[in-house]
């Protein structure tokens, strides 16, 4: 494993290494006008939400690392306290690419990408038609992280109205991720597209307590089906199966096809952890811990 102090790199190369390894990074496509009113809109990778209540998002118009300039986002920004952050879908990927085109200030990048401004409702910068979300923001404030080229700069925004397209959401009126479609930054020209098999849940421990995986008796913990993924799924239930649950499960036919397949508890037991490895990958963790428990039914 190659390891350096990144302020003994070269600019560029400290720039791709960390996005290079830090991502899928969301994308901020930001509406905001200059003091004149004219429209600047830009994409920024540097982003996340950062608070519910009150509602926070911050972004970061970097420093140019080719040149140490900044963006008129920023002074925007600065001038207005006044923006609009809107989210990508893979819809509007590759328009909100071309807004990222270091056009001149006096240049309107929803003319150049073809994407639609409309009115906001309590801030004076448009909104994107086109984006599924879009998210009304006063800046709080601004802080700068250094001068030189690729430093950032931290825009906090604090939400004040927030926009939704129906057609993204779910039966219970909550944003469904499969609906909205969205895209991330990776390294260099690579993006990455939340939707597809690219999205799978991971029930979260929040109102339960897991065992944990170094209760995970070690036959189970060390076996040669199981990887990380499905120790963390068998370390989060609260509790083991019983015997009489252990018996009733017995008597599957796959079990019991298993115990009848041969004489050598070895050979069994690592059919038994096949048949949960399957069960894992199911999302049926429950019947995986009995498949993996039913080995000492057969006294192994």
């Amino acid at each position: 494993m190659k390891s350096f102090d990144l302020k003994n790199l070269d600019g560029k190369t400290a720039h791709a290494h960390l996005l290079g390894a830090v991502g899928p990074r969301p994308i901020a496509l930001a509406s905001t006008i200059d003091s004149d009113g004219n429209a600047n809109l830009s994409p920024f990778s540097y982003f996340n939400v950062f608070s519910s209540n009150p509602p926070v998002l911050i972004f970061s118009p970097a420093r140019r690392v080719r040149n140490n300039t900044t963006k008129d986002t920023l002074h925007n920004a600065q001038a207005t306290r006044e923006v609009v952050i809107n989210v990508v879908s893979y819809d509007i990927v590759q328009q909100t690419s071309l807004a990222s085109t270091e056009y001149d200030t006096e240049v309107n990048e929803f003319v150049k990408s073809g994407l639609t401004p409309i009115p906001s409702e309590t801030v004076q910068p448009f909104r994107v038609k086109e984006s599924p979300v879009q998210f009304e923001c006063r800046v709080n404030d601004i802080v700068s992280l250094g001068e030189n080229g690729g430093a950032g700069n931290l825009i906090i925004c604090e939400v004040q109205r927030m926009h939704v397209n129906d057609e993204i959401l779910d039966e219970n009126g909550i944003i469904d991720p499969r609906k909205i479609d969205l895209v991330a930054r990776m390294g260099g020209n690579w993006y990455c597209r939340a939707n597809g098999d690219a999205l799978f849940e991971v029930e979260k421990p929040l109102t339960t307590k897991g065992i944990g995986v170094d209760q995970i008796p070690k036959r189970i913990r060390q076996s040669m089906y199981l990887n990380g993924n499905d120790l963390g799924k068998l370390g989060n239930v609260e509790r083991l199966p019983n015997d009489q649950e252990l018996n009733e499960f017995a008597q599957r036919f796959r079990v019991q096809e298993i115990f009848s397949s041969s004489s050598d508890g070895m050979e069994v037991r690592e059919q038994l952890h096949q048949y949960a490895k399957e069960l894992l990958d199911e999302g049926k963790v429950q019947k995986a811990w009995k498949a993996l428990l039913c080995d000492k039914l057969n006294r192994v």
